[in-house]
């Protein structure tokens, strides 16, 4: 059975889609078969993979909303071993959408776990947001990936996902866990980083990842290019650093 992780962290510009991009992609390249699955509406996993939203006809909305079978909404990706469940902007609608459809919580779960037995890793990029798209990811899944910016509010943010998480927990997924933490976005150079990860290790312990993912250029020029890192640049540092995070994560 294919494990099931959610990367989610509710602050935006973490470095969540960037992870979620090319951890799958440096997992994939090590012959697991992998899910992305893009639960976002602004839909940057779809994008940063190489397709255009505005031309997605089948998309994670359709699987949540009118429960379309996933093997109709999968598609592959240029990255072997890589496929995507797609988001477009009607997903922002979901959540109205579901207000008042029972067991809402578990339209996720639903659509994936039928599938878990064809991959050997299912990620969900989640929203910025601790709404019921999360929740659902959140309901689906065995453990969480959390990314944190190395910024000064970096633990204020990771404490409101941890009550989410706790409620998650208590109400629709008791085996919820949290896998782990990863640094992103990190600078030797200032004090603030090096701050940040010290206090985050102190708090979290062997939780956070040893891998830790600095800031870099070409990370940054591959979303636009519709590539994964290792696409764009291998032999990028960002290249480098997500292949070791897959190595640490898989070892995991």
């Amino acid at each position: 059975m294919g494990k099931m992780v959610a990367i989610a962290n509710q602050k935006g510009g973490v470095g969540k889609t960037t992870t979620a991009i090319n951890l799958s992609a440096c997992l994939a390249e090590l012959g697991y078969k992998v899910l992305l699955v893009d639960s976002d509406p602004q839909g940057n996993a779809t994008s940063g993979l190489g397709f255009a939203k505005d031309r997605i006809t089948a998309c994670v909305y359709d699987g949540l909303v009118d429960q379309t079978p996933l093997s109709k909404l999968v598609t592959a990706t240029q990255i072997e071993n890589l496929s995507l469940l797609p988001s477009a902007i009607q997903l922002a609608g979901a959540e109205l959408e579901l207000t008042n459809v029972s067991e809402r919580e578990y339209r996720m779960r639903k659509l994936l776990h039928p599938a878990q037995s064809a991959y050997d890793y299912i990620f969900i990029d989640c929203p910025p947001s601790l709404g019921l798209l999360t929740i659902n990811s959140l309901a689906a899944v065995e453990s969480l990936i959390v990314p944190i910016q190395c910024e000064f509010y970096a633990l204020e943010g990771v404490a409101q996902l941890m009550n989410t998480v706790n409620l998650v927990r208590g109400s629709f997924n008791p085996r919820l866990y949290l896998e782990g933490i990863v640094m992103t976005m990190y600078d030797g150079r200032t004090n603030l980083s090096v701050q940040v990860e010290n206090e985050v290790r102190k708090h979290f312990g062997d939780k956070v990842y040893q891998t830790i993912i600095p800031r870099n250029v070409r990370l940054s020029e591959a979303p636009s290019f519709g590539q994964s890192v290792l696409q764009y640049d291998r032999k990028s540092k960002g290249a480098e650093v997500y292949m070791k995070f897959a190595q640490e994560v898989a070892k995991k």
